[in-house]
């Protein structure tokens, strides 16, 4: 009985097994670093403090200048049938469209309040696509009529994408307590546990209320917070006292927050727009 000797086994070649690791470094290091930069203002339906001027080709100017990926807009004009009669600078198209122009290739419009004349509501200017998007009822009873836009943004050479949430909450604080509960039920249970988070708008929270329930209930961080120990003054722009702006992020670094400065936004809103970096 003759027994075969067994094949050889081929020795490692470690040059081969280094490269292999470091390209595989490589791969999980171009995964796990990706960095855009958002904005979040409150345009005021294009028209200055107390609506003496229609600002809203100066705005788009200004908003162009920041150099964001993503724009967060709150309270965008969608349409209305007289303004284009008594103002020679109001564009015929929806206002999100005339601001994201050929900057902002992909955009998503959440109507909210809706009147005689028109509606407004909420808007996202990305320069990623969006692949979903959703205008989540949250308004509570009476006038107020709110929502939060929903995003899905698909970054290139990122296996999860990044969920991007444009957020208006309400004058009254007993309806913003339920507007945050919904915020946080929309972020912690259908959105996946890994993907990244950015939530931003006017929270109109002067009480200070958010930070405790979206980190408690979303696991969701305040990047001003994060960076200086509390959320930045924005209204009313020209001379800030209220806290009401914010950009919270999850499963995501925040870098460099900024208040946007006095010239030229104070006569272009009367909230001061928010920048910051994000990191993935």
């Amino acid at each position: 009985m003759s027994v075969g000797l067994a094949e050889p086994v081929k020795a490692l070649d470690m040059r081969e097994v280094e490269a292999d690791t470091q390209t595989a470094l490589a791969a999980a290091s171009s995964e796990a670093s990706f960095t855009f930069k958002v904005l979040t203002v409150n345009i005021h339906k294009g028209f200055t403090f107390f609506n003496r001027k229609f600002i809203l080709p100066e705005l788009r100017e200004a908003v162009r200048s920041v150099g964001a990926d993503v724009v967060f807009l709150q309270e965008v004009t969608g349409n209305h049938v007289k303004h284009g009669d008594r103002f020679d600078n109001f564009p015929e198209a929806p206002h999100y469209e005339f601001l994201a122009d050929t900057i902002w290739p992909q955009m998503a419009y959440g109507r909210n309040a809706v009147y005689t004349n028109g509606h407004h509501g909420n808007a996202v200017l990305s320069k990623f696509p969006i692949v979903r998007f959703e205008n989540r009822d949250v308004s509570i009873s009476g006038p107020e009529r709110r929502g939060l836009l929903h995003c899905e943004l698909q970054i290139p050479g990122r296996s999860v994408n990044v969920h991007a949430i444009c957020v208006h909450l309400g004058l009254m604080e007993t309806h913003r307590a339920q507007q945050m509960q919904m915020l946080c039920d929309l972020v912690r249970n259908e959105l996946p546990p890994q993907a990244p988070v950015v939530v931003a708008g006017d929270f109109n929270d002067w009480r200070h209320r958010a930070h405790d329930v979206l980190q408690t209930g979303a696991d969701l961080h305040e990047v001003f917070v994060k960076a200086n120990g509390k959320a930045a003054r924005t209204f009313p722009a020209r001379m800030p006292v209220l806290r009401l702006d914010r950009i919270y992020v999850r499963n995501a670094i925040s870098h460099a927050p900024v208040v946007l400065p006095l010239r030229p936004w104070s006569h272009l809103s009367d909230h001061a727009p928010l920048a910051a970096e994000i990191e993935l």
